[in-house]
């Protein structure tokens, strides 16, 4: 295991050829860069039109060169606040852009799923991403290639038990 600096991960995203996975498996981040944006939110605010736009810029760009992008969030009922910021202003965008946003309800399974958040790219590099318990990121670490094959089962078992975000909105919608 190596660990990694924000552009190690970032130039990642430039060089990866098939696909691009992210597990989210944490129920609230605290990001610095999205701090202001989920003050506002929770504030009540119009959600701003440039919102998220580099992401989304790179969303395209990798699905116009035929590279999927996809994410797995974990979430249990009820929301967190995060979570609701994450429905109410970020996934639609990033669907928009492209990207294969699922959610995987853990609500009713208990405390089994692990709850570790890790990206795969081209199903031959992971990287975790480690957190405190405040939310923030403490670092980022590639995996060892012998144990990637764990990784790649936790994706896979994750996406058998995952919806995508527009079926699950309408759900969640109906359940008020």
């Amino acid at each position: 295991m190596s660990l990694l600096t924000r552009e190690e991960l970032g130039e990642m995203f430039q060089r990866f050829e098939r696909s691009a996975v992210r597990m989210e498996a944490q129920q609230t981040y605290n990001m610095p860069a999205e701090r202001a944006e989920v003050r506002m939110f929770l504030a009540g605010a119009d959600k701003p039109s440039d919102f998220n736009a580099d992401w989304h810029r790179t969303v395209r760009r990798n699905a116009e060169a035929g590279k999927r992008m996809q994410r797995l969030k974990a979430v249990r009922r009820p929301f967190t606040d995060y979570t609701r910021f994450l429905f109410e202003w970020v996934i639609a965008g990033n669907v928009a852009a492209g990207e294969d946003y699922r959610i995987l309800d853990l609500t009713e399974r208990g405390s089994d799923f692990p709850e570790q958040d890790f990206w795969i790219f081209d199903e031959s590099t992971v990287v975790l991403l480690n957190f405190n318990l405040d939310g923030t990121l403490r670092d980022r670490v590639r995996v060892d290639p012998a144990d990637v094959p764990e990784y790649l089962r936790r994706r896979d078992e994750a996406l058998k038990e995952s919806v995508h975000f527009n079926e699950y909105r309408v759900r969640w919608a109906a359940d008020g």
